[in-house]
């Protein structure tokens, strides 16, 4: 089941989108007026996501809307999603937009739901993360997309974690124990993720006090030395870091990273992932 849906608003916005000065090929077939019904149905086996809003997006545009089947549920080849029934100048204006939005948004949370599911070795399962670097415009749809994947959100933004990156640490100049210091007295209710490039690093900021090693395009070796260099940590003095491996997880290779030994999977993969097939049909209302 969804944890939101998007907002009339933005549906609306996506309708007027498309059809900004009315149905030019309705309205000259002069079949508007007409009465009809359109269905989804999954073409293939698929995670269905956006259900909600493509149903919504129809009872905005004029239609009688029934959703069949809601985010984050798998459906198998041929499953009806969605149906809606209305004069047809109503079912045209909300077709494409809620068939491209729903196939894109299932793409994406059927990828985010094959990398969790691969993220388990001998019993041990670990969070899949995504990152912020989904589509600009689109991030809401991207957060209800990742979740019912089954995935968490790494980051909804800059405003809201400290991820302290080699960019920014080019222009500060400290040790990592005392920028780890001063951010822990500024934000002490936020954790402190650092970014590391190299397994040295890693040790080095270990050793300062960060909260999270973000382990950027490491190998399944590295992750492992990682592994074993944290875990000698004298817990008493700052904590074993959590060990994060980010840059190139997929459903492929998450269960080698954590079978490594990482803590959590951060990814930006199922952002990438092509579209679910949603098959469109349209017939005259029933007698």
């Amino acid at each position: 089941m969804s944890s939101f849906n998007l907002p009339d608003v933005t549906l609306l916005a996506l309708l007027a989108d498309d059809v900004s000065c009315g149905d030019l090929t309705t309205e000259s077939l002069g079949i508007g007026m007409r009465e009809g019904r359109v269905m989804f149905r999954a073409r293939g086996a698929m995670t269905v996501c956006g259900s909600e809003e493509a149903t919504r997006l129809f009872q905005l545009a004029g239609a009688r809307a029934r959703l069949w089947v809601p985010s984050g549920s798998h459906a198998e080849a041929g499953r009806l999603l969605l149906e809606a029934e209305g004069q047809v100048a109503a079912l045209h204006a909300a077709w494409k937009t809620g068939q491209v939005l729903m196939e894109w948004a299932s793409g994406l949370a059927g990828a985010a739901a094959a990398i969790v599911k691969s993220a388990e070795v001998d019993g041990r399962r670990v969070a899949v993360a995504c990152t912020r670097k989904n589509v600009p415009g689109a991030k809401a749809m991207s957060v209800k997309a990742v979740r019912v994947g089954g995935a968490t959100i790494h980051r909804l933004g800059l405003s809201e974690s400290l991820l302290v990156f080699a960019e920014h640490r080019l222009f500060v100049g400290e040790t990592p124990a005392q920028t780890v210091a001063r951010l822990r007295a500024r934000e002490p209710e936020k954790k402190i993720v650092v970014e590391v490039g190299s397994v040295e690093e890693a040790r080095e900021w270990a050793g300062a006090g960060a909260d999270v090693l973000q382990l950027e395009k490491f190998s399944v070796e590295q992750v492992a030395a990682c592994r074993q260099l944290v875990d000698a940590l004298v817990p008493e003095r700052h904590g074993v870091p959590l060990l994060a491996a980010a840059g190139g997880v997929k459903a492929d290779n998450a269960a080698a990273f954590v079978a490594a030994g990482a803590d959590l999977l951060v990814t930006s993969a199922p952002y990438m992932a092509p579209p679910a097939d949603v098959a469109v049909s349209f017939e005259l209302p029933e007698a």
